[in-house]
């Protein structure tokens, strides 16, 4: 017995080794493409924070000697970041909150109402997300045009409140949905919007925060538009807010420039590290069937 037990015991932990062994291709490729995208952010605020010599010195100076705040305000100073974060600020949240009401409404009635050509209309919807954004900028900028919405908040975040990708998440994610709880509902006679607000909504809590994560971050970021829609330096945003900085640094006054960098990014990395876990919920949620 004793025998059995111990060879029993050899062959289960030579398969937990060779098992561990297949794995570690897949966790140093996991390291690397980490390091691909950490080294740049590492690199970003350290220089934001490294006196001007020791962004350029060779061998590379990769932990700054002493920490240097300088560069911040000289950023501040150089260009208008006050009016480029408020209008972000702005921008982001209207523009994020309209998008994700849109795509609540329109995914709960894809998952859960009937009506004439619906699946049409959502394969429809799924082609959206198939064109390229930069298609649509001259028909959005004439009719933007048309309406007298030039250089104006409304004129940025209007184009934009459609969103495909959101209305698909949210669908998919109402479909996993536990029909007896909804059935139920019907019955003590909650009609839809109450089912929607009581019921969908608090179950959906992590694919509506995945959605409203995406949209912030999605308006935040955005460059073309904002840049070919607005045509006075009070209504930028922040992306371009740092265009304007490195044109009036140069392009060899890196710390302010890392410095603006920060400034920009940082918000939405907090943001990203603390809803970090209902975006997994969120895109696991949605892998349901059709």
């Amino acid at each position: 017995m004793s025998t059995s037990t111990l060879s029993e015991r050899d062959r289960f932990a030579r398969r937990a080794t060779a098992r561990r062994i297949a794995k570690l291709p897949a966790v140093l490729a996991i390291l690397v493409v980490g390091l691909l995208f950490l080294i740049p952010f590492f690199w970003m605020f350290s220089s934001a924070f490294k006196p001007e010599d020791e962004i350029y010195r060779w061998p590379l100076q990769w932990i700054p000697t002493e920490l240097v705040l300088d560069h911040f305000r000289r950023a501040w100073d150089a260009v208008p970041f006050g009016q480029f974060f408020a209008n972000s600020m702005i921008v982001t949240a209207v523009g994020a909150l309209l998008k994700v009401i849109l795509a609540v409404f329109s995914a709960y009635a894809f998952a859960f109402l009937r009506f004439p050509f619906k699946k049409v209309i959502f394969l429809a919807v799924l082609g959206a997300l198939m064109v390229p954004g930069h298609v649509t900028l001259l028909i959005n900028y004439i009719t933007i045009g048309n309406l007298g919405l030039i250089n104006t908040y409304a004129g940025i975040f209007l184009p934009g409140l459609a969103s495909a990708f959101g209305t698909f998440l949210l669908r998919q994610h109402f479909l996993a949905l536990p029909k007896e709880v909804l059935e139920a509902a019907e019955l003590d006679g909650c009609g839809h919007l109450r089912r929607l607000t009581h019921f969908v909504l608090p179950m959906a809590k992590p694919a509506v925060v995945t959605v409203a994560l995406i949209a912030v971050i999605d308006e935040w970021n955005d460059f073309i538009w904002p840049l070919l829609v607005t045509n006075s330096v009070q209504m930028r945003t922040l992306p371009i807010g740092l265009m304007f900085l490195k044109e009036t640094e140069g392009v060899d006054q890196w710390g302010p420039i890392m410095a603006g960098t920060v400034l920009v990014v940082l918000p939405m990395l907090l943001l990203f590290l603390f809803a970090q876990r209902y975006i997994t919920a969120g895109l696991a949620g949605a892998t349901v069937k059709n």
